[in-house]
């Protein structure tokens, strides 16, 4: 792992007075939070060796990441502070600098969770070619349980916007959550991925592109994991508030990949 030298920033780690022994801080990487500890005054290399034994199987040792501190000034990260020794109580996360374009080839059934988002009822008369995402999700769900690749799905308040359709098969999903926000990254979403080791890659389908899958795509991405959004598995009621929201997906820096079914079947061939 390539670790950038920590951008110059104030200070103002918000933390408890810790004395001369070790002291506690909160590793945070991904979606994953481990309590641990550190020498009164360690620094930098310290903290990215606590990192490594904490993470170590995650972490791509050929990117840059960054070190942050959270600061309760500014009730947020920044960047360590050039110099900074730990001496209270804190909390860091190591973030990467950069998130390489996904090749296809590194999406493995071992490493990857499905996200099926919304896929219900009352949607079916006003999304555009609702029928066929169906069918193109049904296969998708019906892949992952062939390849033992967990499924998540959320439902838009069910109480009125009724269930999943009939058609899509939830047989062995590990959680089916309703939701009343945007995004699928709900709490139990966060604790059900870090139940699942070395998660690198999530394939996201379902409606509606413009809002629920394009706030997801974003958190997931700004998580560090790498986005995969099935583009004949998710539609929105306009085709024009689907075309923009998937160009402006690809847009981002840190880019989901868009990808047909069909290449889902080459990926995961074995």
């Amino acid at each position: 792992m390539a670790a950038a030298e920590p951008v110059g920033a104030p200070a103002g780690g918000g933390c408890s007075p810790a004395g001369g022994g070790p002291v506690s801080v909160l590793f945070c990487f991904s979606v994953f939070a481990r309590p641990s500890s550190v020498p009164h005054g360690a620094g930098y290399e310290l903290l990215i060796q606590k990192f490594l034994s904490l993470y170590g199987d995650q972490i791509d040792i050929h990117r840059k990441f960054v070190v942050q501190l959270f600061s309760e000034e500014w009730s947020q990260y920044i960047d360590l502070p050039k110099g900074f020794l730990v001496s209270e109580r804190c909390k860091v996360r190591l973030v990467p600098l950069q998130i390489q374009m996904t090749t296809l080839g590194n999406l493995t059934p071992s490493s990857t969770v499905f996200f099926c988002c919304d896929m219900q009822e009352r949607f079916r008369p006003a999304i555009k070619y609702f029928g066929d995402i169906i069918s193109v999700g049904q296969r998708l769900l019906q892949g992952a349980r062939l390849l033992g690749i967990p499924v998540i799905v959320t439902e838009q308040y069910p109480k009125g916007l009724g269930s999943t359709v009939q058609e899509i098969d939830l047989t062995g999903a590990k959680l089916v959550l309703p939701k009343t926000k945007f995004s699928m990254v709900l709490p139990e979403v966060e604790a059900a991925l870090a139940e699942i080791p070395g998660v690198r890659s999530i394939v996201l389908f379902g409606v509606e592109t413009h809002v629920c899958i394009q706030q997801t795509a974003l958190e997931l991405v700004g998580r560090g994991l790498e986005v995969h959004i099935v583009a004949d598995a998710t539609s929105s009621r306009s085709m024009m508030d689907r075309m923009f929201a998937l160009e402006e997906l690809v847009k981002l820096r840190e880019k989901p990949v868009l990808l047909h079914e069909a290449e889902l079947h080459q990926i995961f061939k074995q």
